[in-house]
């Protein structure tokens, strides 16, 4: 298959990246400021191990705040933290967090720690939790951030995989309706790691009026010392950026869903810069005096990346959010936010504009607010069905883009790169590559398939962009068995899906949601697009569950819009033939369930694989993930109830 071809621009620029690769990222580069300028671009070691601007010395930290106010710019707001629930509002200035975390960055050094050592950040979304990640950056040191309130059991495995030198913590984080304490959970989990054999020897906590619990509360307990943060800051001095070498790794971050054996995402320093500066440029079309909102947590990599470090390499403002789509106070929560502080660019998940558009069907709250400075939506993390992008895309009337990328790869494999060219949307794609990912359609064979409307598993060419994941802390073979061994030559993203005429990826699923039914492959991505399309549908997740006869067949399970009333046996027998008239008699769909919500992580992906556990009766372990662990309680209640249609019906029930 051809380089995509669907713009002006975008087709010289995607070439040159494939064409003069060298030549592209050195200019790339040049974004960057370096203590030693790289000469090099990549260093191809091995089939399985490359490194970007091999040559390359920099400090991350010193790119996302020193240089900014160097240029005059430390007035120019950094940081602005607005907590739904607390009330606070603070805009922090570039010249202010530099100095918050130079200092800072004087209290993890007089803790002993070193660059190359480790720090394990276990914070809610306040100020603290990236002042705590760029000090990590400013010395050299390696963070591993955490997302807060996290089991101790999952903390625990998490200390024992990358056995950091320093915790940071906080006293606890807020929930709607609850208070969640965070230093009993890490104490057990210091207990469960064991203790001082841990190689923790310091924890750091910052206290929250809001939250009780204090470091004196633990004093030196099993051989640890358990200090205050206002405390240590006080008699801090400030340290200076330490310049690493490009490979350097800057973090490690856990993939979602990692239970006994984590699985811990290491990303380098010099090539995470340059790929997430191209990013912004490019892709988002972000520079000083623009304004982002990410509604995301600094403990997934959309947080890392789009929160943290893309937005302040960029010189630009960020939002730091500590609330909920809904319910903090109402749907109308984004607008304002958007609203407020003039954002440019609004980067969230699916599942949180599905959460709007469940409570506010017809937008109300939008209409309270003026968001004339909002260029573009952009979404990641599930997939997003065409129902509800139509639906957000009419209602803001500016692109909304569906981009594609995962923890491994930093920033985005597709997208719409309104920095180059705004390119037509399509409801349904994540629009087209980006430079460094080569994009193909493979068969099971490892076989080279990409044409047009061929469906296959999504696989990328090695090696990956700048900025993607080096390997897998403490097991290089770990690495290769996971992403490089399935097809050689390959990155396997996990994903299936096809190009279209115009060279737009549609990704229609992870491989394990294809469904088998009698011998024919069903993407359960487009079973989903039909579901959403009833009028009464609010979200929806499709499953294949055990068939005797055709070894799988599809169910499906929605939740109702706002207000909505139905019939169970009416809908399920609608929807069934929605199925039919779309996809044909095929699915053997004749299952549906309504449940008040879809068990779903904390970033928002549905935990498709443990409803298919539940349902076909085997053993199965709720991730720590988890958004809320009653959610799979009300599962199982809600199965007593579904609705299995005939084999052969395929009625219409009017509405």
């Amino acid at each position: 298959m051809s380089v995509p071809r669907p713009g002006d621009r975008y087709p010289e620029v995607i070439s040159r990246s494939i064409e003069d690769r060298d030549a592209f990222w050195l200019d790339a580069a040049e974004s960057v400021s370096w203590e030693t300028r790289p000469t090099r671009t990549i260093d191809e070691r091995s089939a399985s191990e490359w490194r970007w601007f091999p040559d390359g010395r920099l400090n991350v930290c010193y790119n996302a705040l020193d240089r900014h106010v160097e240029a005059g710019r430390g007035a120019e707001a950094a940081l602005i933290y607005d907590s739904a629930m607390t009330g606070t509002r603070a805009s922090i200035s570039y010249e202010q967090l530099r100095d918050h975390v130079a200092r800072f960055a004087g209290v993890l050094h007089d803790a002993g720690v070193v660059a190359g050592d480790r720090v394990l950040i276990y914070l809610p979304m306040t100020p603290e939790a990236v002042i705590a990640m760029l000090a990590c950056a400013r010395i050299g040191a390696i963070h591993s951030v955490v997302f807060g309130g996290f089991a101790a059991n999952e903390l625990a495995v998490r200390i024992a995989d990358a056995k950091p030198r320093v915790i940071v913590t906080s006293s606890g984080g807020l929930e709607p309706n609850r208070v969640v304490e965070y230093l009993p959970l890490v104490q057990r989990a210091l207990e469960i790691a064991g203790g001082p054999e841990s190689g923790v020897e310091t924890v750091i906590v910052r206290d929250r009026d809001a939250v009780p619990g204090s470091a004196a509360d633990y004093a030196d307990e099993q051989g640890i010392a358990w200090r205050d943060w206002a405390e240590l800051e006080d008699r801090a001095t400030p340290a200076d950026p330490v310049p690493v070498r490009s490979e350097d790794p800057l973090y490690i971050l856990y993939t979602s869903g990692t239970t006994g054996s984590p699985k811990g995402v290491v990303r380098d320093s010099g090539g995470y810069a340059v790929g997430l500066g191209w990013a912004m440029r490019n892709i988002y079309d972000f520079g000083p005096g623009d304004t982002i909102f990410t509604a995301s947590d600094v403990g997934w990599v959309v947080g890392h990346s789009f929160i943290v470090y893309g937005p302040l390499l960029a010189g630009g403002t960020t939002v730091l959010y500590e609330g909920k789509p809904v319910g903090t106070p109402d749907p109308g929560a984004f607008w304002r936010i958007l609203s407020s502080y003039g954002a440019k660019m609004l980067s969230t998940a699916p599942t949180a504009l599905r959460a709007i558009r469940r409570e506010d069907p017809e937008l109300v709250e939008l209409a309270k607010y003026d968001l004339s400075s909002l260029r573009a939506v952009y979404l990641a993390g599930e997939r997003m069905d065409p129902e509800t992008w139509h639906w957000i895309n009419d209602g803001l009337g500016v692109p909304v883009v569906d981009h594609w990328w995962q923890t491994e790869t930093g920033w985005m494999i597709c997208a719409n790169p309104l920095g180059i060219e705004t390119l037509p949307s399509k409801a349904g794609s994540t629009s087209v590559p980006m430079p460094g990912f080569d994009v193909r359609i493979v068969d099971s064979k490892g076989e080279d398939i990409t044409a047009p409307g061929v469906e296959g598993n999504i696989a990328i060419r090695l090696p990956l962009a700048p900025g993607a994941l080096l390997g897998i802390w403490g097991s290089e073979q770990r690495f290769v068995d996971s992403y490089l061994s399935a097809f050689p030559g390959y990155y396997a993203t996990g994903d299936a899906g096809h190009y279209d005429e115009d060279g737009y990826l549609f990704v229609m699923g992870r491989t394990d949601d294809v469904i088998n039914v009698a011998g024919h492959r069903l993407s359960t991505g487009s079973l989903e697009e039909v579901l959403t399309q009833h009028p009464a549908v609010a979200e929806c997740a499709v499953i294949g569950v055990h068939d005797e006869l055709k070894g799988q067949r599809a169910a499906g399970f929605v939740t109702l819009k706002h207000g909505e009333e139905v019939v169970r046996e009416e809908l399920a027998a609608e929807l069934v033939r929605m199925v039919r008239e779309h996809i044909g008699p095929v699915a053997a769909f004749r299952d549906v369930t309504i449940v008040e919500r879809l068990p779903k992580t904390r970033s928002g992906k549905i935990l498709r694989k443990t409803m298919r556990q539940i349902v076909d009766g085997e053993e199965y372990r709720v991730p720590a993930t988890i958004e809320d662990p009653t959610v799979i309680d009300a599962l199982i209640e809600a199965l007593g109830d579904t609705v299995s249609a005939p084999p052969t019906q395929a009625v219409s029930v009017p509405r």
